[in-house]
């Protein structure tokens, strides 16, 4: 399973969506949707996305020293 990361590609806004989406193995289109309609509904969903969006790490490319 990938890190929970925001990735550097693939991003709409934050690349929250694209990083859990990545980290659960589905599609960020998916993702994206189950977040847009979860907003339908009463609950913090807008505020943990900001929170996500700070917490979460951005995808580093890691080079090697070779």
């Amino acid at each position: 399973m990938a890190a929970l990361t925001r990735p550097r590609e693939g991003r709409v806004i934050a690349g929250v969506c694209a990083g859990l989406a990545r980290r659960f193995g589905v599609s960020a289109t998916t993702m994206r949707v189950v977040f847009l309609l979860s907003c339908l509904l009463p609950g913090p969903q807008f505020v943990l996305y900001l929170a996500l969006w700070v917490l979460m790490p951005d995808e580093r490319t890691q080079r090697s020293a070779w």
